[in-house]
């Protein structure tokens, strides 16, 4: 019998060496792929060459109790199995059922809206490298028990080493345990796996069916390029279309393509395969399950082919009557004799392998003369050679509406392989237009064999995580991507680890600068910034420890205040509800850190007390001049849908952090391709006009904003430098866990909370009002500061600091040059007079101001100024 991998050997040179298990193991293709030339092609993995699902599944039983015996019962029962999409995931799921005792999960290549990340890495020589690990379960691959991955073959080692790098920075653990089918590694590659165990600390073992290498050539990259372009130019058949490629049979006379759909009645609450987790109690239902799905199958192979059985059901009621009806609804006659010793392929979907082996395991139990194998998104040469691992190919479009976009997809060894019939075995997901299309696959599968039966299996519906409750609903078809990076990024830091907020409160996306010196004297962070030597938020100003008497009257304005705060909480709240919640969706709460983070408590605590709702809330860091957080962005769209995320800051100015958002989420979305995040900010009070959802617009004391970190669970303003906070990195932040005796923080949220009640009346009339209200921003705090640069001769707007709160910081953090005051508003300006008597700042009286107060920055500030012009020599 001539081996499946002597054309490429002749031409190349290539060879295969070790084992002599390893030439009815592995035959030899060329890849249409710049990255790598050959392609080993397994005949026991069930991908690219038909196989007896037996043998296919038996390889990986036997490697699972392998695996078993190498541990012992106790460790194997803490162990997780992890395989890889899209070859090895019905591999590593028979490897689990060797095992017996462990849950499976495998990486995807397809992301599923609302389900949170747990990893991802990349596979370096394959035409699409990103996996995705998407657990059901957080808590699946965060034990100590061993590891155990499982891929076809082990070549470089280096998908696994990306694998165990990526996890084990997140999940370390003291063993691994590698599967492979085949391990080819060369000479240079067998020390890596050892020394890369010696330098995490771990033990990994190897487990394979078969060793050995591959010897290349030199230059047979470029090589194996020149003949695929040679053969796919020579060989091409002509008036193929897109249904054949290179290699493939003719295609038959056109006829009706006819197919016939069955209804599996798969079991409820079993997935269909590993992709978000799968335990042994689910293999134990699926086992009890299968028996009675191949006999809807055999059945379904039985029935009339002739009948012309292409339309989609769901479209044509008779169609669906021709078929049997409804699973309850199908009838028991009993069936005919099937033609005598039929070939019958069970054809399964890209990722979606271990349902279909398993039906075809069943169809070979009840009889069957069972092969099978899967569509691929890999582009492969063929050639209708003996000595050639694929012999024909079918080409069609890819029907799952797949993240990347739509392209070709391919089925290897099935045309012109004698076939009498197939079942075609897909999920939901991919049940669409496109596979019915006249250029779809079942359309293609029909040209070439004559019975074709299509099975759907449902796609499974994964619960939402705790920290991320959002959950597709039926509706909902579109996953927005997020960069593969993103999947690595740490969680969010809680309290009391970071903050003094409970954990449930916020999720800060921060890194922990606390141990890092980053205070500077008030007056050299302002002479820097005005020279233009350093950024604002590239070190801290020292925290400000209030007098007794000012800490008097933060405690007199929260009494005074805490019912108005309530009410216009309440009322901001339930504007977001009744614009952004929708069927399936919660909003997500993103707070602008560190000043909107209490209110997005306060937002979360009003939800909850009024609703029952528990939105999840995060605090990412925005910078003027430098946007937000881009890698906090993307642990977001990782987690959530980017259209449920709200962002929520304290209150508006002149609305510069406002436009900065929507500068920066318009920049991040060309740049990265994830869309639907809502740059417009949900504010308490938007005295400034810049926003659309907000509590009030008036202008008056939050007390929140006379305290720094004191009052916002004591957590620095944010921190972006770039010796500090890499392009991978969130942006920083300190935990001032030695003022925990003057952190007024939790004291603040309770006592606005304390109020809920008592404005919820006030809230459902003020909410009423503002549904109905043109909200549109006019924008005249923007035109208020504008004039008022001019009028007293700063020219630089970011010196202009309008509003109670922005007036508070700019006494507290900055070199105040004078305070002006709107004529009698003193009820919301005791803390900011004391503060400027403090530091020696004129007060000065104005009409006809749209803020109760603003802060003038000193303009051209050294430390000798005193005037606009930097030129007085007085010193303050």
């Amino acid at each position: 019998m001539v081996w499946t991998g002597t054309w490429v050997a002749e031409r190349l040179g290539v060879e295969l060496i070790g084992d002599e298990a390893l030439p009815a193991l592995l035959g030899l293709a060329l890849r249409r792929n710049p990255k790598r030339a050959h392609l080993l092609v397994s005949s026991v993995l069930g991908k690219h060459v038909p196989q007896r699902p037996s043998v296919v599944y038996g390889s990986g039983l036997d490697l699972g109790r392998r695996v078993r015996a190498l541990l012992g019962d106790e460790e194997a029962a803490r162990s997780v199995v992890l395989g890889y999409a899209e070859t090895a995931t019905a591999l590593g799921h028979a490897v689990a059922d060797g095992l017996g005792l462990a849950p499976y999960l495998h990486s995807t290549r397809r992301p599923v809206a609302g389900v949170a990340r747990a990893g991802g890495f990349e596979e370096s020589h394959s035409h699409a490298t990103s996996h995705l690990l998407l657990p059901e379960d957080p808590k699946l691959l965060a034990g100590d028990g061993p590891l155990v991955l499982v891929d076809d073959e082990f070549s470089t080692g280096n998908t696994v080493l990306n694998t165990v790098r990526a996890l084990h920075e997140r999940y370390p653990r003291d063993r691994y345990v590698v599967v492979a089918l085949v391990d080819m590694r060369s000479a240079a590659d067998l020390g890596r796996l050892d020394a890369f165990a010696a330098e995490i600390g771990a033990r990994v073992d190897l487990i394979s069916g078969a060793a050995g290498t591959v010897r290349l050539p030199e230059g047979v990259l470029e090589k194996g390029q020149a003949l695929v372009a040679e053969h796919e130019r020579a060989y091409e058949p002509a008036g193929t279309g897109s249904g054949t490629g290179t290699g493939a049979a003719a295609p038959r006379a056109p006829r009706r393509h006819a197919y016939a759909r069955v209804a599996l009645d798969w079991p409820e609450e079993v997935p269909d395969g590993g992709r978000h987790g799968f335990t042994p109690d689910q293999r134990d239902r699926l086992e009890a399950a299968l028996p009675t799905m191949a006999g809807r199958i055999t059945e379904a192979l039985r029935a009339d082919p002739s009948a012309d059985l292409s339309a989609d059901p769901s479209a044509d009621p008779s169609a669906e009557a021709a078929l049997g009806g409804t699973p309850d609804e199908q009838p028991r006659a009993v069936p005919t004799p099937p033609p005598a010793g039929p070939r019958l392929l069970v054809l399964g979907f890209e990722e979606l392998m271990y349902a279909p082996l398993r039906l075809g395991t069943a169809l070979e139990d009840a009889g069957h003369d069972v092969r099978y194998s899967t569509t691929t998104r890999s582009p492969v040469l063929a050639v209708d050679d003996p000595g050639y691992a694929i012999r024909t190919r079918l080409v069609f479009p890819a029907h799952d509406d797949p993240a990347d976009g739509p392209g070709e997809r391919y089925a290897y060894n099935v045309a012109g392989a004698g076939f009498d019939a197939v079942v075609l075995v897909v999920d939901s997901t991919a049940d669409t237009p496109a596979l019915h299309a006249p250029d779809g696959l079942l359309a293609q599968l029909a040209a070439h064999i004559p019975r074709v039966v299509l099975a759907v299996v449902p796609s499974y519906t994964p619960t939402a995580s705790p920290y991320a409750p959002y959950e597709a609903t039926p509706e909902v078809t579109e996953a927005t991507e997020a960069p593969e990076r993103s999947s690595m990024l740490p969680e969010p830091l809680r309290g009391p680890a970071f903050s003094s907020y409970a954990p449930e409160e916020v999720g800060w996306l921060l890194q922990d600068l606390s141990d890092v010196e980053l205070e500077a004297p008030t007056e050299e962070r302002e002479e820097a910034i005005q020279s233009g030597g350093a950024h604002y938020a590239e070190s801290l100003p020292v925290e400000y420890q209030p007098s007794d008497r000012y800490q008097e009257l933060f405690h007199a304005a929260l009494e005074t205040s805490a019912a108005r705060i309530a009410r216009a909480v309440g009322t901001v709240t339930e504007t977001v509800l009744a614009e952004r919640e929708r069927p399936g969706h919660r909003p997500v709460l993103v707070s602008l850190a560190r000043a909107g983070t209490p209110v997005g408590v306060l937002m979360r605590r009003w939800a909850q007390a009024r609703h029952g709702l528990d939105l999840p809330h995060y605090a990412v860091s925005i910078v003027r001049g430098r946007g937000i957080d881009s890698n906090a962005l993307r642990w977001l769209a990782a987690h959530h849908d980017p259209a449920d995320v709200v962002f929520v800051d304290g209150w508006t100015g002149k609305g510069a952090i406002t436009r900065e958002l929507a500068d920066a989420i318009k920049e991040f979305e060309a740049a990265e391709g994830v869309t639907g995040f809502d740059p417009e900010i949900a504010v308490l009070a938007d005295p400034g006009s810049c926003v659309r959802t907000y509590g009030t617009r008036e202008d008056f004391l939050i007390p929140s904003a006379c305290l720094n970190s004191t009052v916002s669970g004591l957590i620095s303003r944010t921190v972006l430098r770039a010796d500090l906070v890499g392009p991978n990195d969130f942006h920083g932040g300190k935990f001032y866990r030695e003022l925990a005796g003057a952190d007024v923080s939790n004291a603040f949220l309770d006592a606005v909370a304390a109020r809920f009640d008592e404005v919820g009346a006030a809230v459902d009339a003020d909410v009423k009002e503002l549904l109905a209200a043109d909200r549109t921003p006019t924008w005249e705090g923007w035109a208020a500061v504008e004039r008022i640069s001019e009028e007293y001769g700063i020219h630089d707007v970011n010196l202009v600091k309008p509003g109670v709160g922005e007036t508070t910081r700019v006494l507290l953090r900055r070199v105040p040059w004078k305070i002006l005051a709107k004529r009698g508003a003193e009820a919301d300006l005791a803390h900011v007079r004391l503060l400027a008597e403090q530091r020696g700042v004129p007060v000065e009286e104005v009409d006809e101001l749209p803020y109760s107060c603003v802060g003038l920055i000193h303009p051209q500030y050294t430390r000798g100024a005193t005037g606009a012009d930097g030129k007085a020599v007085v010193s303050q």
